[in-house]
């Protein structure tokens, strides 16, 4: 497996595998590839990175793109969506392309980086809940954050208006 920054060609290959990859999740609106698309589509990609295998081509994808914590646009940026294709799921790619982006961050100087999702999960990465930052006003122990330089700031965090494609 290779992981590689996303090309112009890419598109379609990450929209099939970020379906493929929420298919039938309970917790998915079904809008994960319109998302990406249209944060795309904005030039609000910061980071897009995909995971490659020489015999399937692309088996995976994480999308990073910039978040207002109170309205600011400090240098502060959400993961998401990221996505693996099912048959290729359980096998280091999803953790392998969160690293890999969470690094590339660094090196652009970020401050910090937010998700939504499973703290048993994105805890091993270093992100932890903090109730002094908030999704849509309310702290959830699923609405994580990891500082990469700087201090930890607390507000209302919003995500791109690309996350309300539907």
């Amino acid at each position: 497996m290779q992981i590689r920054d996303e090309r112009v060609e890419d598109g379609e290959a990450i929209g099939q595998v970020t379906s493929a990859a929420f298919a039938g999740a309970s917790h998915s609106s079904g809008t994960e590839p319109r998302i990406i698309e249209a944060l795309r589509q904005a030039g609000a990609l910061t980071v897009s990175l995909v995971a490659t295998s020489d015999e399937a081509g692309i088996v995976g994808h994480v999308a990073f793109s910039p978040v207002r914590i109170n309205q600011d646009s400090a240098q502060w940026y959400g993961l998401g969506p990221v996505s693996v294709a099912p048959q290729m799921q359980r096998h280091g790619i999803g953790r392998s392309l969160i690293r890999e982006g969470l690094a590339r961050l660094a090196a652009l100087d970020a401050d910090g980086c937010v998700v939504f999702g499973d703290p048993a999960y994105y805890g091993r990465f270093g992100f932890v809940s903090d109730p002094l930052l908030t999704y849509g006003g309310e702290p959830s122990r699923y609405f994580q954050r990891i500082v990469l330089k700087g201090e930890t700031p607390s507000g209302d965090v919003s995500y791109h208006a690309a996350f309300d494609a539907a």
